[in-house]
């Protein structure tokens, strides 16, 4: 008997909110969201020539992004640059000033539900594309670069056994997860 019976029970359960149940203070990420789109909005009505958003692609996604850039507030170091590396660097120096990884990640991942919230289709989705993938692990691995800064998901990791004592489970909920790796 072959008892290949695969059961393709991964249905996708939308939650549809009753229209008009607007809770009176949205969450900051709701807020957030609204002020990113409203951003974007504006960046397409301002774009010479206009884009409407059906005609909107990863690479104005892209062009979107390298425009916030004017706007950043981290220092990235330039390969030339004496703080090539340098985390904090000791003193000021002419590069540029671009948006960090983590919050143009997090703009993406905002932008992309906020998207298809605004009645875009997935397969369409701009904010999802492939290039803007690559654009922000380049981004990231550039920052990362220059700024000295790694930026690996914070794995918890379980502190190292000391030999002979792998065989005793230890109980110790108190280990604050912070090292400071220099």
């Amino acid at each position: 008997g072959s008892g290949g019976a695969t059961s393709g029970a991964s249905s996708a359960v939308s939650s549809l909110s009753p229209g008009g149940a607007v809770s009176p203070s949205p969450s900051r990420y709701e807020s957030q969201k609204r002020r990113d789109w409203n951003t974007f909005g504006q960046y397409l009505r301002n774009h010479r020539p206009p884009l409407s958003l059906a005609r909107c692609s990863g690479a104005h996604v892209l062009e979107f992004l390298r425009y916030l850039d004017q706007f950043g507030k981290t220092k990235v170091h330039a390969a030339g640059c004496p703080f090539f590396g340098h985390p904090v660097p000791p003193a000021p120096c002419p590069c540029p000033l671009r948006q960090a990884w983590g919050s143009l990640d997090a703009l993406v991942g905002r932008l992309r539900a906020a998207y298809e919230e605004n009645g875009g289709r997935p397969e369409n989705n701009p904010f999802g594309a492939r290039a803007v993938r690559l654009y922000l692990r380049e981004v990231r691995e550039h920052q990362s670069r220059a700024r000295g800064v790694s930026y690996d998901k914070k794995k918890r990791r379980k502190p190292p056994h000391p030999p002979g004592s792998a065989d005793i489970p230890s109980h110790e909920g108190n280990s604050n997860g912070h090292h400071h790796l220099l």
